[in-house]
């Protein structure tokens, strides 16, 4: 990429999360991503460049070490003329969701974060007659904490994804609750997972987005009911899961395609990945709590059927499902049990700002520190070494939970 001949006309809108705002090129299979931040809360241009950078390096030196080469990508810092990434901000600004507006592209550094685009592919030139289909998943945290820090007993029957659903609706930001939980798709049944897939297309706030060719033709739009939503997915679909009964429309064929494409992607998420150092996610003990979340609708489901509960299956080992989840359940204490932890980092820090480097809080996140996340001890001597390893842990077991399950299939 030519960082010198910058065209903003050339980049669209591609998404945003809490802290990043991404763009895509119109031709190239390349995004840029560039950070956020209250309008309060600037930062240097040397502190914007070092947490991209610490980014890559967390990305190369962790999770591409966890997840495997082929699904952790790193990227390049790139900087870009200051001009071009003013006028870009003016030309998205209005395709930004209005919820998202809190926070201000980051317009003064010129350093954003380079990134293949997963939407597409380099065969796109070909995609006018083998058309390229992203599926795009956030599939959350999918297992529920048994640890003896957890004092909510609700915590010990429901995960965290179905109570923040609730929080969610009650503060106005989804209008319904969505029948998606992670146990049931993480739970390597595929009754269970055709469930939690049909969910989340039923309800996709942002956990799932599908593109075709780079362009979204299915993500959250919460003003439309799902019915319409599923109408015009299974129009963009029929050419590649047209059904075998030979219908041409209506609601028979719309449930036919969707039904097909629920399938297909079961079928991807169940397959073998390449390896990462998978070895080391098996150290020691890891939180076995229940396999099935109280909140999900499934179990009421299959009542309302007269259908007793599938068997548990589990997840192959190879596949990216399960060693996310590995990854996840490397948090031993919850959230309660880190909190204690995390007070005993700040008040030494508050005495001793200078060893914020020392202790390497902001980086590099290198082999040392990859290697400090395979500590799985659970017994606290008291030290701010314990702490802060845990507290790295937590941290890098919510960027795995949160970690995008993309997967492109080409027809």
């Amino acid at each position: 990429m030519d960082e010198g001949k910058m065209d903003e006309n050339e980049w669209r809108y591609h998404g945003e999360g809490n802290k990043s705002l991404v763009v895509a090129h119109a031709q190239r299979c390349v995004v840029l991503r560039f950070l956020k931040f209250p309008p309060s809360r600037k930062k240097t241009s040397e502190e914007v460049f070092q947490h991209l950078q610490n980014i890559v390096d967390f990305s190369k030196n962790v999770m591409k070490e966890f997840l495997g080469e082929n699904s952790a990508h790193c990227g390049e810092v790139v900087q870009l003329p200051l001009e071009f990434v003013k006028q870009l901000c003016l030309k998205i600004q209005s395709e930004r969701p209005e919820s998202r507006c809190d926070k201000d592209l980051d317009t003064l550094s010129g350093y954003a974060l380079c990134l293949p685009n997963l939407a597409r592919l380099q065969t796109y030139r070909f995609a006018e007659h083998r058309p390229i289909l992203c599926v795009e998943i956030k599939p959350k945290c999918g297992f529920i904490p048994l640890c003896g820090g957890v004092t909510h007993e609700l915590k010990h029957r429901v995960c965290r994804y179905c109570m923040h659903q609730h929080l969610k609706v009650a503060t106005g930001k989804w209008k319904q609750i969505s029948k998606y939980c992670p146990l049931d798709l993480y739970s390597g049944n595929k009754q269970r997972m055709h469930f939690a897939l049909k969910s989340l297309l039923q309800e996709a706030q942002n956990n799932l987005k599908i593109f075709k060719n780079g362009e979204l033709i299915y993500g959250c739009a919460d003003a439309r009911s799902p019915a319409a939503d599923w109408t015009e997915l299974a129009h963009h679909l029929k050419p590649f899961f047209f059904p075998s009964n030979g219908l041409a429309g209506g609601p028979h064929c719309t449930r036919a395609v969707i039904r097909e494409l629920v399938r297909v992607i079961t079928r991807v998420l169940l397959s073998g990945s390449d390896k990462g150092r998978a070895g080391a996610l098996r150290r020691g003990p890891a939180p076995r709590g229940p396999r099935v979340c109280e909140a999900s609708p499934f179990g009421r489901s299959l009542r309302r059927q007269g259908k007793n509960s599938p068997e548990c299956s589990g997840l192959p080992k190879g596949c990216l499902l399960y060693k996310t989840l590995q990854v996840q359940m490397l948090d031993l204490l919850d959230i309660e049990g880190l909190y204690p932890l995390y007070r005993r980092v700040e008040r030494y820090l508050e005495e001793f700002p200078e060893e914020r480097k020392t202790l390497q809080i902001d980086g590099p996140y290198d082999e040392a520190f990859y290697q400090k996340l395979l500590d799985l001890s659970t017994e606290d001597d008291g030290t701010v070494a314990f702490a802060l390893t845990k507290i790295f842990i937590y941290l890098r077991e919510s960027i795995g939970g949160a970690q995008r399950e993309r997967k492109c299939t080409r027809h």
